[in-house]
């Protein structure tokens, strides 16, 4: 098989690899999941810095 046919065959590869990786992630919700372990990270972040109340 010439390089350029594997190519094409590749970037389908590829393609179907990430549609099965979010379409795994959306069925079992493991976005909101993985939020959940993120969220306190960002909210003492936010929290740590200075905001400007008079916009």
């Amino acid at each position: 098989m010439s390089k350029f046919a594997k190519i094409p065959l590749m970037i389908a590869g590829v393609g179907a690899g990430l549609f099965v990786g979010t379409f795994t992630m959306y069925m079992f919700n493991l976005d909101m999941k993985m939020m959940t372990l993120i969220a306190p990270l960002l909210e003492k972040w936010y929290d740590s810095r200075e905001h400007d109340f008079y916009l």
